[in-house]
């Protein structure tokens, strides 16, 4: 069976966030509820024609997430953060399944709300998370339902506090003075985010480097699924607490971490097929309009509540 592999942001919402609703079983309530108040970010679900209904998840109605990871400050050249790293899921538990989309940070898009086209990750730089997530409803013409938000500065300290991650690299390379072997590895923080990062010397460019980030979340959901693996719990709420930011209430994600389990026996994985392109000598990723179109009519699928049929 082929070895599923994830993108960084999925930490968050099965490692960090979820965390925070298992060890709520174990630790101070006190300390949960002071975080999850720390996180909370004010962004309305909006609501249309195609999904008017309220999301009951004690009910396990399906809902999508998108995931936003936001670069340092600086990064870019100016003082505007961009949303370096773009992922949606729609989670079905009724389905056993979800579907999880990486969308390039380079696609050239529509940018709602700016009166432009421009590439997909200015949006948050040009509107913060309310345009972002807009542009992304109209990118993909589905409904976001709720976001979850890391400063990718914290990714590094979340491997620590859970100890560390496996994965099993495919080829020798060396990134800003760290070797990775052909093999297995056990990586820190501060290796698990060269490993992430390195992009160049991959065959397979951008992708290559997303396979490899999916990689590392999958065995870092694996760890965090068990609180055992979990040695510096309160590392783990200051991480997120630094770091984080959802419109997730706190009753949505302990219903969550208790209802849909079921949802992870099946991902499905999906990239935004498309090709390099340029205008005025700057570089866009151009996204396939019929490709994009049949994706967004399996997502729309996938989000349809089988007991409101």
């Amino acid at each position: 069976m082929k070895k599923v592999k994830w993108k960084k942001l999925l930490l968050i919402l099965l490692t960090s966030i979820g965390v925070i609703s298992v060890a709520a079983g174990n630790y101070a309530w006190g300390l949960v509820v002071s975080t999850y108040t720390n996180i909370q970010a004010d962004v309305e679900r909006k609501e249309t024609k195609e999904r008017l209904e309220a999301i009951d998840f004690g009910e396990g109605d399906p809902f999508s997430v998108l995931l936003m990871g936001i670069d340092e400050p600086g990064d870019n050249g100016d003082n505007n953060q961009r949303a370096d790293t773009l992922i949606y899921l729609t989670v079905n538990p009724d389905r056993n399944s979800f579907h999880m989309v990486s969308i390039p940070r380079d696609t050239y898009t529509d940018i709602v709300g700016k009166g432009k086209k421009d590439k997909i990750n200015h949006s948050y730089a040009f509107g913060g998370q309310e345009m972002t997530i807009r542009t992304v409803e109209k990118f993909l013409d589905v409904p976001v339902d709720y976001f979850i938000q890391i400063d990718l500065e914290g990714f590094e300290d979340m491997v620590d506090a859970v100890g560390g991650v496996d994965v099993h690299n495919d080829f020798d390379f060396t990134y800003k003075d760290v070797h990775f072997e052909k093999g297995p590895n056990h990586l820190n923080g501060n290796e698990a985010v060269k490993y992430t990062r390195m992009r160049k010397d991959d065959p397979r460019g951008d992708f290559g480097r997303q396979e490899r980030q999916r990689e590392v979340i999958l065995n870092l959901i694996h760890q965090g699924k068990s609180m055992s693996s979990i040695t510096r719990v309160k590392d783990i709420f200051s991480v997120v607490e630094k770091n984080v930011q959802t419109n997730f209430n706190l009753k949505e994600l302990w219903t969550i971490q208790s209802n849909y389990r079921s949802a992870l026996d099946q991902i499905h994985q999906h990239e935004i097929k498309g090709k390099d392109g340029s205008i005025d000598e700057t570089y866009y990723y151009m996204p396939d309009q019929e490709s994009l179109k049949k994706l967004s009519n399996d997502l729309k699928k996938h989000l349809e509540n089988p007991k409101s049929s």
